[in-house]
């Protein structure tokens, strides 16, 4: 007998239970399915364990399914091919690409932060770069065959011969202090400095030019800066002055907010030269986790400048999002492959110079294929013609270098502030 009442209540209770289950919990309606057909709740209930939390939105992230391999092969292979598929309502079988963009980039920063820090962590690499001094040292030793050769010339015109021996010793003169530049015993600041006025130097050189009034206006502003640092005093690599003086004076400014402009500016002078001087490593890492909401940021900007690029198209803006958020998926999924494949190369293939060969001729090739990519995408998502999609081609891309230009640099002097 008590078995039987036993039996009965929890009957009762699994009744309750899938009764329970049954009706929403919001609006109290009765469920036919997963959601509730009268406010949209979901029926299962969001009171779990901690993990299989986490899994669920891991899952509502990434959705590591059978789309994900249906994605991944025509982003890379197939230009525009995902996103005519989007915007022709045949999206059930791929991956969403906000979703994919989400997944793509945060995967993509993780490692360049990885990649990048673990090289060095040092932007200003001189040192470890032998190619600069080589060049300085084999300059001077064509400098001192011209010399001696003007010496045990017998030419007649022995003015025109003093004048070139004088600008070739004062040449040897020159590099030999940037031999001195480079060496074991200077600074980082005093190597990034001389490799500046040495490359304007072989610029120079090599196009038989003078340098011009920018450039020149450059190599004196340097020439000082490596003075004073020769001398042993402490000067800022960063150079943000607009003005003759140095300051930065932005005209549509009164005195005083200037005055506050300039005192942050010199701030950041200071915090720049401090990491190039010691460990850039910081800043590095800085500088790029402020990438992924800039980049995020740019996107709705980069759909905009399509939608004015494509403005009788009669396409709508949310297509020229899907355009940007797949354009850019490519983008971090190519550079995340040639990472890996610099990571491969310089990990595991000592004693294989085939099979390093045979990753450069891959990794080449997918840097081509990045600019053909993108212009065959543009030509088949807007259907137009081989010039016309050239020239809207070009103007977007020279658009959105500058847009580029402008997140880096935002990127630097944030990540500057935070040091």
């Amino acid at each position: 007998m008590a078995n039987t009442e036993t039996e009965d209540t929890q009957l009762s209770a699994a009744s309750a239970v899938a009764a329970d289950k049954s009706i929403c919990r919001n609006c109290k309606a009765q469920l036919n399915g997963p959601y509730c057909a009268q406010c949209g709740q979901d029926s299962e209930s969001t009171i779990k364990y901690f993990w299989l939390v986490m899994l669920h939105l891991l899952d509502d992230i990434f959705s590591f399914d059978s789309r994900a391999s249906r994605t991944i092969w025509p982003l890379l292979t197939r230009p525009g091919f995902l996103t005519n598929e989007y915007i022709l309502g045949r999206r059930v079988h791929y991956v969403p690409p906000l979703r994919l963009y989400l997944f793509i980039s945060i995967i993509f920063f993780i490692t360049l932060e990885f990649f990048a820090v673990s090289e060095n962590g040092n932007l200003i690499n001189i040192n470890n770069d032998e190619s600069v001094l080589s060049q300085v040292t084999t300059h001077i030793g064509e400098l001192e065959q011209q010399r001696d050769l003007l010496l045990s010339s017998e030419d007649q015109e022995q003015q025109r011969q003093s004048e070139a021996l004088q600008l070739v010793t004062q040449q040897l003169e020159t590099f030999h202090y940037y031999q001195t530049d480079l060496g074991e015993q200077s600074n980082k600041i005093r190597k990034a400095i001389a490799g500046e006025l040495i490359g304007l130097e072989f610029r120079q050189i090599k196009s038989a030019k003078p340098l011009t009034e920018s450039q020149q206006k450059q190599y004196a502003n340097l020439t000082k800066k490596l003075a004073k640092v020769r001398n042993g005093e402490q000067v800022n690599l960063l150079t943000l002055g607009s003005s003759s003086d140095g300051t930065l004076s932005l005209p549509f400014l009164p005195a005083a907010q200037n005055a506050m402009v300039n005192d942050f500016a010199s701030q950041l002078e200071k915090k720049a030269s401090k990491a190039f001087q010691s460990d850039t490593g910081p800043l590095l890492e800085q500088i790029i986790s402020k990438l992924p909401p800039l980049m995020f940021v740019l996107l709705p900007i980069f759909a905009a400048l399509l939608k004015i690029m494509y403005l009788f198209s009669k396409r709508f803006y949310m297509e020229h999002l899907t355009v940007a958020l797949h354009s850019h998926s490519f983008v971090f999924f190519t550079i995340l492959l040639l990472e890996i494949i610099d990571m491969v190369q310089d990990q595991l293939i000592t004693g294989l110079p085939w099979l390093d060969t045979s990753l450069n001729v891959v990794a080449i090739c997918l840097l081509v294929w990045i600019p053909i990519y993108l212009f065959i995408m543009q030509k088949r998502i807007y259907q137009q013609g081989y010039i016309m999609t050239s020239v809207k081609y070009v103007v977007t891309g020279m658009a959105y270098t500058g847009l580029i230009s402008i997140t880096a640099m935002v990127a630097f002097i944030w990540g500057l502030t935070e040091l």
